[in-house]
């Protein structure tokens, strides 16, 4: 919100300077982010009238002005402006005169010089000279009645601010001067001055109608005829001066009257030609397939959950947020039809955004706009138009279908004093209540008090007790509430052995040299289709980036991104991974605390490697992260827990190195290479090596338990079986582990072979068996009887052949 000092104090002038009144407002939550002077420092410019402008002798460019400056006698003054005419008023600097030089301590000192021969006693300023802009086309004009001789400072009212204030999303009541004023006036309790706004009579009988087909999107809707109007007259300077200074461009003298009002009194209005209107305006939703010209010359397609105003030739305008080109007032309009209406935030929110542009009524309505001054708005729109354009005025007509239930909110006198910090007395905070004109009434006696407070129609962030808290405090001052250190018992917490947290996970992830990272949970939905095959992923309604659209289902579309980013930084080590949340449909899903109805919302573990396998160094040879790299990080993750890798397919991984985990006999994720198709699309060089999982099987940590080491020597035997290329090792390790053989101790793989001239179809795998007793030492009986029945047991299972 941005509007100049001058303005500011026509509503209330509090005694302090500029200075304090930025801090009071940035400390009372109306942060002021920059408060500047209107003009640069400089004196002795007065107003001069030309009187001649005569061609100079000595040079074709130049003329000599005779300029009045209302001490008797006229000076001579050597110009060059192109526009400098007889009759007009510009800036003339005197001899002696200090204008705005390259800096501001080095102001530019006017002097008395001679020009091609002809003397000139000061200089003709332009409004770049002057520091007021970059213009330097021609001098700047002055208002034809401006009194010669006076201070061009205070005829242009120079000695101004322009505040610029940062509000949060929650304070719409102050996007405008009134606004504003309100809060300066009960911050500093300086006596506010509310713009007078009388009601103006009727000189013609003529109504225009007016339905409100859908009352959910709009509860409100003044209108009033003007017939007569001079759509063609000149913006007068005062308002022109004070939408500039508020950062508003001047346009026409209506569109003027409409954008002052809605800066003086948060109230956003539409002129519309009456004469091009067709039948009766209707407020109701969209239809699919309408289209609409905007005032920004946008044709945009309407649908169903965008709210319109249309006549009987169809959408007029955008509701609050932009009208339609085809009923435009325009310089040549003579009949206007003035709008001041009511929507409801939430029929407003996001819908601008989604065509890609914003609008000052949107950013207004959007957050809430007060819905009981619309017919003062319409009032002080008439008013000004009247003056400014003249014409006859019909019978304003307010139709009120339906409008925001204000519920009083209970306030605990106790329970503010404790929040605070502060014990603030109950008659401080009824007299903040009504400084705030809020309408508050008291409850209760001794220490036991409430004040039950109605919102007024401008408040739309007061709905519970902490809004009215944050009231008090604010208003009391934060810098008078002392800062203190919190005092809370500390207490040992005692976790169970059986679990462990996230921060565990993700401190054994880092111990494998992984960075970790924090991605939007809101993605492409390019990435969705890619990395989880979902093709109809959860759609956002009102996304920050139009490109991320859709919550994802999962996190290897954020680990890829990292990666390419890392990529096109020259990194050729990339280890990355991210522990969240993903957001999937699952009907199975009930409402809950911490569940929506529909929706899953589980959180993963997720990483990725790519390039080196280690960092470059002279006792190790270069090579490339692959599968088992991962896959022996992974098994770190997975230490203790009963987990099997099972060769599958999955969209976003190599058709054949890919392997689904397992726990305790439940898929828990994917590890695996990313698919060849991904590689080239995202250009990634080389295929990098992703897993993913689901934390909450990982969150129960197996009790330990105790296991006597032996002292005795164990006893090692390498074994080789033909089996079936299909035929999972994994799954023969766990066959000779589970066999129930009391001295194995373990097995392990050690050897891969395949010749298909030998034994096609069939794969060698060769396991180093581990066998020992904590009693005694083996005999070679026993060590031959294990290895019978482990023979015999995959013979069984696998139709496993010994290879000899």
């Amino acid at each position: 919100m941005q509007f100049s000092e001058q303005w500011l104090r026509s509503m209330v002038d509090p005694a302090m300077k500029i200075g304090e009144l930025s801090d009071l407002l940035t400390m009372s939550g109306l942060e002021v982010e920059s408060c500047e002077p209107l003009a640069r420092p400089f004196s002795g410019v007065v107003v001069g009238h030309v009187l001649s402008a005569d061609k100079h002798p000595n040079a074709d460019r130049l003329r000599v002005c005779r300029v009045d400056i209302g001490t008797g006698e006229p000076l001579s003054i050597v110009c060059g402006a192109p526009n400098v005419a007889v009759g007009m008023k510009a800036p003339l600097a005197v001899i002696g005169a200090k204008l705005p030089g390259t800096s501001a301590d080095q102001p530019l000192e006017i002097k008395a010089a001679t020009m091609r021969g002809v003397g000139s006693q000061g200089m003709l300023c332009s409004a770049r000279e002057l520091g007021l802009s970059q213009d330097h086309s021609g001098l700047l004009a002055l208002p034809a009645d401006a009194p010669i001789g006076a201070d061009v400072r205070g005829v242009l009212a120079l000695d101004d601010h322009v505040l610029l204030l940062k509000l949060t999303p929650n304070r719409p009541d102050c996007l405008s001067v009134l606004g504003v004023a309100r809060e300066v006036a009960a911050l500093s309790g300086a006596p506010l001055r509310r713009p007078k706004v009388d009601p103006v009579p009727a000189r013609i009988e003529d109504r225009f109608p007016v339905t409100l087909t859908d009352v959910d999107g709009c509860g409100r809707f003044a209108g009033r005829v003007i017939r007569n109007v001079n759509a063609a007259a000149a913006t007068p300077r005062w308002m022109k001066d004070r939408l500039e200074r508020a950062g508003q461009r001047s346009i026409s003298a209506l569109v003027d009257v409409t954008n002052y009002v809605m800066l003086e009194l948060g109230r956003p209005l539409h002129v519309y030609d009456l004469d091009k209107l067709r039948g009766r305006i209707d407020v109701r939703w969209g239809r699919k397939g309408e289209q609409l010209k905007l005032l920004n010359e946008q044709t945009i397609e309407l649908d169903r959950d965008v709210l319109a105003i249309c006549d009987d030739s169809g959408a007029i305008g955008l509701a609050g947020i932009m009208g339609g080109d085809g009923t435009k007032a325009e310089e040549s309009t003579r009949n206007v039809f003035l709008e001041s209406a009511f929507f409801f935030p939430e029929a407003i929110a996001g819908r601008a955004r989604r065509y890609n542009f914003s609008s000052d009524a949107s950013h207004r309505f959007e957050r809430g706009v007060d819905f009981a001054n619309n017919v003062a708005g319409i009032e002080r729109a008439t008013q000004l138009i009247l003056e400014i354009c003249g014409g006859e005025p019909g019978p304003t007509v307010d139709t009120v279908a339906r409008l925001p239930d204000r519920k009083p909110v209970r306030m605990r006198v106790e329970r503010a004093q404790r929040v605070i910090g502060v014990p603030i007395a109950p008659n401080e905070m009824e007299s903040i209540f009504r400084r705030l004109g809020l309408d508050v009434r008291i409850e209760g006696a001794g220490s036991v008090v409430e004040f039950v407070v109605t919102p007024p129609s401008h408040r739309f962030d007061i709905n519970i007790e902490e809004d009215l808290i944050e009231e008090v405090a604010r208003v009391y001052g934060f810098d008078r509430i002392p800062a203190l250190p919190p005092l809370a018992r500390a207490s040992m917490s005692h976790p169970l052995e059986a679990t462990r947290s996230l921060h565990e996970l993700r401190d054994i992830v880092a111990a494998c040299d992984y960075q970790e990272v924090v991605n939007f949970s809101f993605v492409e939905p390019g990435w969705e289709r890619d990395f989880a095959g979902n093709e109809a992923p959860i759609q956002l309604l009102n996304p920050i980036a139009s490109q991320l659209a859709v919550m994802r289902s999962s996190l290897v579309g954020g680990l890829i991104a990292n990666i390419r980013y890392n990529l096109n930084r020259q990194l050729d080590r990339i280890r990355v991974f991210e522990v969240g949340r993903v957001f999937r449909r699952d009907p199975a899903v009930a409402d809950g605390p911490l569940t929506v109805a529909g929706f899953d919302q589980p959180t993963l573990i997720a990483g990725a490697a790519h390039g080196l396998a280690l960092e470059q160094q002279w006792g190790s040879t270069k090579a490339f992260a692959d599968f088992f790299d991962v896959k022996a990080d992974l098994e770190g993750l997975l230490r203790g827990y009963a987990a099997d890798f099972v060769a599958t397919q999955h969209p976003a991984f190599h058709p054949g190195r890919c392997a689904r985990v397992v726990i305790d006999g439940r898929p828990a994720g994917w590890i695996g290479e990313l698919h060849p198709a991904w590689v080239q699309k995202y250009e990634l060089g080389r295929a990098p090596v992703l897993f993913e999982l689901d934390t909450a099987p990982l969150l129960a940590v197996p009790i330990p338990t105790h296991t006597e080491v032996s002292k005795l020597p164990a006893v090692f035997r390498d074994q080789a079986f033909w089996v079936p290329n299909e035929v999972p090792a994994q799954a023969m390790v766990a066959a000779i582990e589970g066999a129930g053989i009391s001295i194995v101790r373990g097995a392990r793989l050690f050897d891969l072979y395949r010749d298909d001239g030998v034994s096609k179809g069939k794969k060698s795998v060769a396991f180093r068996i581990v066998m020992q007793d904590t009693e005694r030492t083996l005999t070679d009986q026993e060590v031959d009887a294990a290895l019978a029945k482990i023979r015999s047991d995959l013979a069984a299972k696998f139709h496993a052949e010994l290879r000899t």
